[in-house]
């Protein structure tokens, strides 16, 4: 069972300029991201809730800190990221079906930080989780860590189907 952090909207009363800043307890589920999991360490973070109250709608601001712990993308050793994460979405009071005035993570007045948080977090990720900014990955050939045990298996043999191509080659 997935436990999923809510706010109740109904508990507050703002009137349009005023903001609402709170910190609450939020609950991470792990991440899978090219078919690996990412685990939060730890799996509940603390994080800063700001609603503010607009004219037109209402501003929701998210800031919580995250560590992840997962495969490097190269070697598949441990990667460890901390990421500072820091979201804004928008609701306003009459969107009329503009997805663009509306956000996905409120709900009859509840607002879903947990899918929230999870999201920002997907937003956050670098392009490759490495577990060092210098990792060489495996080798093709015998799968060792380069980064440990850099070495070398020599020019590998010509693939004997282009063997027509560098006769003809060797001809013009």
């Amino acid at each position: 069972m997935v436990a999923v952090t809510t706010f109740n909207l109904r508990t507050l009363k703002l009137r349009s300029g005023e903001q609402f800043q709170d910190a609450r307890e939020i609950r991470l589920e792990p991440l899978e991201l090219g078919g690996q999991r990412y685990q939060p360490v730890p799996e509940t973070v603390p994080a800063g809730v700001s609603i503010t109250r607009a004219s037109t709608g209402t501003v929701f601001e998210l800031e919580f800190h995250v560590r992840l712990h997962g495969p490097c993308f190269r070697c598949l050793e441990d990667a460890v990221l901390d990421l500072p994460i820091s979201a804004r979405e928008y609701q306003a009071t009459a969107p009329e079906g503009d997805d663009e005035l509306r956000t996905e993570y409120l709900e009859d007045d509840r607002l879903d930080l947990s899918a929230w948080a999870r999201d920002a977090l997907a937003v956050e990720l670098p392009d490759k989780i490495l577990c060092r900014p210098d990792c060489a990955g495996l080798c093709p050939v015998c799968v060792k860590n380069l980064s440990r045990e850099p070495h070398d298996h020599g020019e590998p043999e010509p693939d004997s189907r282009w063997a027509p191509l560098a006769e003809l080659k060797d001809r013009l």
